[in-house]
């Protein structure tokens, strides 16, 4: 599946050649990952006075606009020739990614040109898609959640 290959890159690593991991989606046409790595993140509160004797609150004439962090979940999905090749790239890529690169994982999505700046949250787990417990190939999806602390837009 060389048209996987250099999609993704996490901290400069290429997900699909070093671990067989890819991004999926749960249904044919779906676009969750599309949707949350473009999703704008919303803007921190702005300080309003509530004066009792007047209309409504009163704000500053210029409103700084800030962005508040926002979390990402992405949909990946595994494949392997065998249920022990299985275990091992999923363990390897979970704490790859939980351990990132002093904590951060930096994801290069190249058909989209977007760049993100995150850290693990959590991993729900992973759906399998093949029984584990029989021998050959073996597949399975998985969600991750980062935080992203200072959203691109």
């Amino acid at each position: 599946m060389d048209i996987l290959e250099g999609l993704v890159k996490v901290n400069g690593i290429d997900i699909w050649k070093e671990y067989g991991v890819f991004l999926t989606e749960k249904k044919k046409g779906g676009m969750d990952n599309l949707k949350a790595i473009t999703r704008a993140s919303k803007v921190k509160s702005h300080v309003g006075v509530d004066i009792r004797e007047e209309d409504g609150r009163k704000y500053p004439q210029k409103l700084v606009v800030k962005n508040e962090e926002r979390d990402v979940t992405l949909h990946f999905a595994l494949f392997a020739d065998t249920k022990e090749l299985w275990w091992q790239k999923y363990r390897a890529f979970i704490q790859f990614i939980k351990q990132g690169n002093d904590g951060w994982v930096h994801f290069a999505f190249i058909e989209i040109g977007v760049m993100l700046k995150m850290f693990y949250v959590d991993a729900p787990e992973p759906e399998p898609l093949t029984c584990l417990w029989k021998q050959g190939k073996h597949a399975s999806r998985f969600k991750i959640k980062f935080k992203e602390p200072n959203p691109v837009f």
